[in-house]
């Protein structure tokens, strides 16, 4: 559900999933996660539909677009490096991801943002700190975070007047890095240093920075970290996703780098939005309400997830479903091995277990007929500075029709429509 940089706690409540800057920039653009496009393009069969050119490429941007050479140019480097095929319809997906999060621009301006950021910094601070170092810490906690924000590194230029000035997301980045490093360092000389030692081992800044999505295609700094093609430290790796060619390396990655079976650009839209394979998982849960007469949530997650994306304990209701129609139609499946099952949801590999062999063995017998491989997931994408929420289907068709541009230019303006 990841609206442009700030899928933060401070000022998001999407579940982590979107953006804030795109949103309040680029005409309420949202973001978040697509897959790797590896349906076959009948319209692109002969060699001259690969891009070898980075001038090629370099057309096919929309011509609005500043330095579209370089921007084509990073673009073909970074698919040649990743191994991705560049044909039409793979540039035509990361050019219409990147213009739908960013308008093709590395690090861009964001309206009232330092005042946006202080607003909601004063009101979810305090809550943070109880969740992360319990009550009788986090308050104490809390009031020396505000104090340092108010009064460091001093009063004329304290951290909360250079918050009020930043015009960029990077800007507010290099502030919060700033704070949670002077807070850091006071914790070992302050007498609460015996109690919060254990949270400031585990890097503090890093872990409540609530810039957690980075340039112009809008990934995750976690993402980017498990996928680190080098070993600089992360504020160096978010400094590098500020740059135009960071921003589309790991957004490249995360767009691409895995297998789907999808025959609609929508789905692959959808799940850059609301998380791999959620338009498949979404899809699974239909069956499922179809076969138990339910009506379910089908945001295509099928376990739950805390803020860190660790499944829980808890079962979700799709767990619960399952347990119940495997139960009704004596089939001997464990509750354990359901969960083992579910645990492979965000892979290619879950479509192989028993779980889901079983589900659709049973749909088929039941209705006759092979379900739906994917559907359009239903996830809310809301936030504090929204007009209103909007949803996964929202941002699906708004980058499938950059997307649709995209292969018309590639066509030469004639018209297409992969569907």
């Amino acid at each position: 559900m990841n609206v442009y940089g700030m899928n933060i706690g401070f000022l998001l409540k999407a579940a982590g999933r979107i953006t804030l800057a795109g949103m309040l920039l680029w005409s309420l653009s949202a973001c978040k996660e697509y897959t790797n496009w590896s349906g076959t393009d009948e319209n692109s069969l002969d060699n001259s539909q690969i891009f070898i050119q980075p001038a090629q490429i370099s057309r096919l941007i929309p011509v609005r677009v500043a330095q579209r050479d370089a921007w084509a140019a990073d673009i073909s480097q970074i698919m040649d490096e990743l191994k991705i095929s560049k044909t039409r319809e793979n540039v035509c997906s990361v050019i219409a991801v990147v213009d739908q999060e960013s308008n093709f621009v590395a690090n861009p301006t964001v309206p009232d943002l330092g005042n946006s950021a202080i607003k909601a910094f004063q009101t979810e601070v305090p809550q943070k700190f109880v969740r992360q170092f319990g009550p009788a810490l986090g308050p104490a906690v809390s009031r020396y975070f505000t104090y340092v924000l108010l009064n460091k590194p001093s009063k004329e230029n304290s951290f909360l007047v250079q918050m009020r000035s930043v015009k960029t997301e990077q800007q507010l980045d290099l502030i919060y890095r700033q704070i949670f490093t002077y807070v850091a360092k006071q914790f070992y000389a302050d007498s609460i240093a015996s109690a919060a030692a254990k949270f400031i081992g585990k890097d503090l800044g890093e872990e409540n920075n609530p810039i957690t999505t980075i340039g112009s295609m809008q990934v995750s700094v976690k993402y980017a970290r498990q996928y680190q093609r080098d070993h600089t430290s992360v504020n160096e790796l978010r400094d590098y996703m500020y740059t135009r060619e960071g921003g589309l390396y790991y957004g490249i990655h995360r767009l691409m780098k895995y297998p789907a079976n999808y025959d609609n650009a929508q789905y692959r839209f959808a799940d850059y939005n609301s998380g791999m394979y959620s338009s498949r998982n979404a899809a699974f849960q239909q069956d499922i309400n179809k076969l138990l007469n339910l009506n379910m949530s089908l945001d295509g997650d099928l376990l739950l997830y805390d803020k860190d994306d660790n499944a829980q304990s808890m079962p979700s209701q799709t767990e619960t479903a399952l347990n119940q129609l495997f139960a009704d139609h004596g089939m001997a499946m464990q509750p354990e091995q359901i969960r083992a099952d579910l645990l492979q949801e965000k892979q290619a590999e879950f479509e192989d277990t028993a779980t889901y062999q079983n589900v659709i063995s049973l749909y088929k017998r039941q209705f006759g007929k092979n379900p739906p491989y994917a559907i359009m997931p239903q996830v809310v994408i809301s936030g504090p500075k929204l007009s209103k929420d909007y949803n996964t289907n929202w941002y699906a068709t708004n980058v499938t029709r950059r997307y649709d541009a995209c292969m018309r230019r590639s066509d030469g303006g004639k018209h297409h429509r992969k569907r």
